[in-house]
């Protein structure tokens, strides 16, 4: 592992501190009138989600860690484990449904997702930006109210609830925001 200097530490950095994986989501350098100069960080836990504020001196030595990130395919989901496979080895892993979190929803069979890997485990998963749905079931649309910007009520195939404009249909495909489930368009 490489080592960097307290003062080398900025946003989105990932350290070995204390015994655990740790990424500086802000960062202030400070240089009092007397004393040495130091670099106040805010950290988060990677695996835990806990912040700490830590001072690292402008001399002081950390231990800077990298994150693997591979190309996986989603397979299925068996109750509460969902199956990924590695695009390079074929090697198939299994990960909770709480590790993906709300973004689980938007997972269909063979999406690719990127795996962040840490020591070969699992830390993180990010999904493409978008994905397109169909639209199960929408509410009729409501005459007279066009005059202002109006959205309605639809229920997707994977069962999510979202407010699409009123020209959109029952069975029609539509574009998705996974980042929070937001309608971007119609599907070509």
């Amino acid at each position: 592992m490489a080592k960097i200097t307290g003062n080398e530490i900025s946003p989105g950095t990932l350290i070995n501190y204390e015994g655990g994986l740790w990424i500086a989501v802000k960062t202030v350098k400070v240089k009092p009138g007397k004393g040495g100069a130091y670099n106040q960080v805010e950290l988060k836990n990677v695996t835990t989600g806990t912040k700490l504020n830590q001072r690292f001196r402008s001399d002081e030595a950390v231990d800077e860690a990298y994150l693997d990130k591979k190309d996986f395919q989603f397979l299925f989901a068996s109750g509460d484990m969902l199956t990924f496979m590695d695009m390079e080895s074929y090697e198939q892993i299994e990960l909770n449904t709480d590790f993906v979190g709300d973004q689980a929803q938007f997972l269909q069979d063979g999406m690719k997702t990127l795996v962040h890997m840490y020591e070969d485990k699992p830390i993180g998963i990010k999904l493409p930006v978008q994905v397109t749905l169909t639209v199960a079931e929408a509410d009729p649309v409501m005459k007279g109210g066009t005059a202002a910007p109006s959205y309605k009520t639809a229920v997707l195939e994977n069962g999510l609830k979202i407010q699409v404009p009123p020209f959109i249909g029952a069975g029609e495909k539509i574009i998705v925001a996974t980042e929070d489930g937001s309608y971007v368009r119609r599907a070509d």
